[in-house]
């Protein structure tokens, strides 16, 4: 899940590390107020996406009349898809250096990454090589006092606390990325004056902050809260299953098999009927579906239930269905008796799926 700026920047401040002083504002007589108490202003737009400032999304003022000319500008306007509901008013910095500072988990080592670079307020992604600093930390054995002493040395950090901080915090809560981009210094002392943190959609349930609803669409709200997990792609086969393993397994196959796949949808472990008619119902609202696979391996998911489920939802696309399992007979007889034919293997249901015109 990620944070808007404002909710990332509160943990970098509970935890020592300064921010500029702002105000969170949803109004143009606020973004007055709050410019009337600081002076000259940034005003950015919260919404969850990068870019904002290249898209319009950060406008500066100078007096609290153009401040509030500008808010009611900013809140009446569409960026990058989301529309702008909340502002953050900010005091306006003065820059000596820019500096970046993140981690990330970087899979392909199954470790967290720090990267560090002088060249800050850019895309770090157009940083040249030459000018990053990658350092793997082993979650064993943690940040490593040689590691952060060459971090702060490569981009002539002087507060070297604040590395050993934002990894801190990116243990902490449990995320899977956390920026500072730019860390700035403005001839007295270094400030985050913009950051950017996602927290981990499984670790949500002991971090306990609010979900930002704002990044999902209709699909992705309602699967959440039906507990099932579900993720939008852009093919036209829906896909459901029970296990993020076997999903993954069934996605894999149809694309080898020339199909694409339109989703992720995991029903989890002892799905019931109702649980399998609300996935399909959410799957089929996908615009893009033109064909449904439901792939089925009955262990403490009984497949008469599965069954069931599908009945009741009734889709009215092409559907292949292949189940094995605890009630896997049961569950076939109901389809079957419905004039629904069930496939043996799971590599016959997606050559007929992919071929299904």
């Amino acid at each position: 899940m990620r944070l808007y700026e404002y909710q990332g920047k509160e943990i970098l401040k509970a935890h020592g590390i300064a921010i500029p002083e702002g105000y969170v504002v949803s109004s143009p007589e606020e973004a007055q107020e709050a410019a009337r108490k600081l002076g000259e202003v940034a005003l950015k737009v919260q919404i969850l996406s990068g870019g904002r400032g290249k898209a319009g999304g950060v406008l500066f003022a100078s007096s609290p009349e153009e401040a509030r000319e500008k808010a009611e500008r900013l809140l009446s306007s569409e960026i990058q898809g989301y529309r702008v509901e909340r502002l953050l008013v900010e005091k306006k910095l003065k820059i000596e250096r820019e500096l970046y500072l993140g981690v990330i988990v970087d899979r392909a080592e199954r470790k967290p990454a720090i990267i560090v670079s002088s060249r800050g307020g850019v895309d770090i992604e157009s940083v040249p090589p030459e000018d990053l600093l990658i350092r793997h930390v082993s979650p064993n054995r943690g940040l490593s006092r040689e590691d952060v002493e060459e971090l702060a040395s490569f981009i002539d950090l002087e507060e070297k606390w604040i590395i050993e901080r934002i990894y801190e915090i990116f243990e902490k809560y449990d995320m899977q990325l956390l920026e500072i981009n730019p860390l700035i210094y403005d001839g007295a002392s270094y400030i985050a004056a913009d950051t950017r943190a996602i927290v981990d959609d499984n670790a949500l349930f002991r971090q306990k902050f609010e979900i930002n609803y704002e990044e999902m669409n209709e699909r992705e709200r309602l699967a959440r809260e039906k507990g099932i997990a579900y993720v939008e792609l852009d093919g036209d086969i829906g896909i459901i299953g029970n296990g993020a393993g076997l999903v993954m397994a069934t996605m894999d196959l149809v694309k080898l098999k020339g199909g694409e796949p339109a989703d992720f949808c995991d029903l989890g472990g002892g799905a019931d009927r109702e649980r399998v008619r609300e996935a399909i119902k959410i799957v089929l609202k996908h615009p893009k579906v033109r064909k449904l696979l439901i792939n089925i391996l009955g262990g403490i998911t009984r497949c008469d239930e599965v069954a069931h489920g599908i009945l009741e939802a009734s889709p009215e696309i092409p559907t292949v269905i292949r189940m094995m399992g605890t009630k896997e007979e049961e569950g076939r007889e109901i389809l079957e008796r419905a004039g629904i034919k069930v496939e043996r293997t799971l590599e016959e249901a997606v050559e007929r799926v992919v071929r299904w015109s």
